[in-house]
């Protein structure tokens, strides 16, 4: 009888990764609560003078660039967040799907990943 091999996870290390990563994702999204506190009526009339329609669109676009990125941020924030869980629930680098161990390339590039590659890619196409 074949017999499977399981290696075990550098948990502490990637604990300290994912402690990491959820300080700078957190600084990254006080960054943008900062950035984004005034109003945009506010920051419009504070740079010209004489506010140009384009001005205002640009603005427009670059505050919901911002918005847009602050999600992102605050999705990743969550993962990251739901991965020190798993380390503390004992669960960390295994799929969620198939229940085999996660790649450690794949937790090196994605450290709150819960899918292994293959999982990965099915979910992807749907």
């Amino acid at each position: 009888m074949a017999r499977r091999y399981t290696r075990s996870v550098d948990t502490e290390r990637f604990r300290r990764l994912l402690v990491e990563e959820r300080d700078r994702v957190s600084t990254t999204i006080e960054h943008f609560h900062e950035a984004n506190s005034r109003s945009l009526e506010e920051e419009t009339e504070e740079e010209t003078y004489d506010n140009h329609l384009a001005d205002s669109a640009t603005a427009t676009l670059n505050r919901e660039i911002d918005y847009s990125l602050e999600e992102n941020s605050g999705h990743v924030l969550g993962a990251v967040e739901a991965a020190l869980e798993r380390i503390e629930n004992g669960t960390f680098g295994t799929c969620v799907r198939c229940g085999k161990q996660i790649a450690e390339e794949r937790l090196e590039a994605i450290p709150y990943a819960t899918r292994c590659i293959d999982c990965q890619r099915l979910a992807e196409k749907g």
